[in-house]
């Protein structure tokens, strides 16, 4: 569901395909063709499909039916308020690394128990909003944070409820390095050889309960093994809290599934992901957080552009944008690898850079890649882009940030405007209101 490119048109409209398939050639998300909506809201344009989101939440969560579990969305994936009301209407909860992402999902409808606070740098004001949200739990990632969480509790009267994130400290095959955060030496987690210590430290503290621990290994993690050598050592962990005396109630295995991106990718193995840890919750009997981000939405969206001008320079040919890095970091940031597709069939392919507007030699979305012959005026999708895309752009250039648009069967509706030129200057004035120390 959603995760391929059909051909041809249903008989029954009643048994159109769901997510990214061509009718006649035609590009289209659900039931509404891709023109329609750049036509309407014009480009660059994020859309989303409702339906490949539900189709993910549904398999992940069928995979733990029979055991106590909550998904707990990755909110930095895609923090769009649509989305994340989407998520919830599923049943979801959400793990958050800020004030910012806390604030968006009250928006969205998440109360306190449904979020997780993670992230290493919490500051003092995101700890107290965090407390007075009545979070199920704050993730701590270093002593000092856990001193500082027991100081603002008690400022406010308040236990607060923690769980330690643990390094495992085992070895994670991503496809950058940016994307690691289980191994030693990394800024995440405790490492493991100091947890023992923490959690005696924990027990000294009166404005702190822990009730779980954590751990996240990375994202994109292509096999098991990383998980294999791992949850051993996060159960082991787990049975020291509990032989301190502390009343622990939640297993964190965070998240890190893969999701195919590029020609002979595969997805992740689910069902063998669901075994590992489902084994890992009958020995502890524990309630289940997971943290899915990538794996819930980046199949579900598209970045669309418009083709703006074709080039040919010293033998080369290039495609240039209305889309930029700025839109869309991944391929500059992590060299990552997008599928490129022409919204109405092209009858010929040539090979081509396919680039942005922005004034940078890292703008680009592919290199010497085999793409369809789109002329200038011409539109073209970048697939597998509804996470970490919209909610890594940025302004630069002084380019407004993109519209996000949300499909849902034959219905479509803007979840966020086109940023305009006034946006980029609201926050900004030209003449200092000075002030003396």
């Amino acid at each position: 569901m959603g995760a391929g490119v059909l051909s041809g048109s249903a008989a029954d409209p009643s048994e159109a395909p769901e997510g990214f398939h061509r009718v006649g050639g035609a590009l289209h998300v659900d039931g509404v063709p891709l023109a329609t909506i750049a036509g309407a809201v014009q480009t660059p344009a994020y859309v989303y499909a409702a339906s490949t989101i539900r189709a993910r939440y549904t398999r992940l969560a069928r995979a733990f039916a029979d055991v106590p579990h909550r998904i707990h969305f990755a909110v930095k994936a895609n923090s769009n308020l649509a989305v994340l009301a989407l998520l919830r209407e599923l049943g979801a909860g959400v793990d958050i690394v800020s004030g910012g992402e806390l604030y968006r999902a009250q928006q969205a409808g998440f109360g306190g128990r449904d979020v997780v606070f993670s992230g290493v740098g919490k500051t003092s004001d995101e700890i107290a909003q965090a407390l007075d949200g009545g979070v199920l739990l704050i993730n701590v990632e270093s002593e000092a944070e856990l001193t500082a969480i027991d100081a603002v509790a008690a400022s406010r009267g308040v236990v607060a409820p923690i769980a330690i994130r643990v390094n495992p400290e085992v070895t994670v095959d991503t496809p950058h390095a940016y994307i690691k955060t289980g191994e030693k030496g990394g800024k995440f987690g405790i490492p493991r050889d100091d947890v023992t210590r923490l959690i005696e430290v924990a027990t000294t503290l009166p404005h702190v309960t822990l009730r779980g621990l954590g751990m996240h290994l990375g994202s994109q993690i292509g096999n098991a093994d990383p998980l294999r050598d791992a949850l051993p050592r996060l159960v082991h962990l787990l049975g020291v809290a509990r032989a301190a005396g502390h009343d622990i109630r939640y297993m964190d295995v965070g998240g890190g599934l893969s999701v195919p991106y590029a020609p002979g990718d595969v997805d992740a193995d689910v069902e063998d992901y669901a075994a590992l840890v489902r084994a890992a919750q009958a020995e502890t009997r524990l309630a289940l957080v997971l943290e899915p981000g990538r794996f819930l939405v980046a199949e579900a969206g598209v970045l669309l552009t418009t083709v703006l001008y074709r080039k040919h320079a010293n033998g080369k040919d290039f495609v240039v944008t209305d889309a930029g890095m700025n839109d869309l970091i991944r391929p500059s940031l992590y060299q990552a690898y997008h599928a490129i597709e022409a919204v109405e069939a092209a009858p010929s392919r040539i090979t081509a850079d396919i680039v942005g507007p922005i004034c940078e030699s890292g703008d680009f979305f592919a290199k010497d890649r085999s793409v369809d012959d789109v002329p200038a005026g011409g539109l073209l999708v970048l697939r597998t882009a509804g996470a970490y895309g919209f909610s890594m752009a940025s302004n630069y250039n002084s380019r407004p940030r993109a519209a996000e648009v949300l499909v849902d069967g034959d219905r479509y509706a803007v979840v966020r405007h086109r940023e305009t030129l006034d946006d980029l200057v609201r926050l900004e004035r030209p003449h200092p209101d000075w002030r003396t120390a």
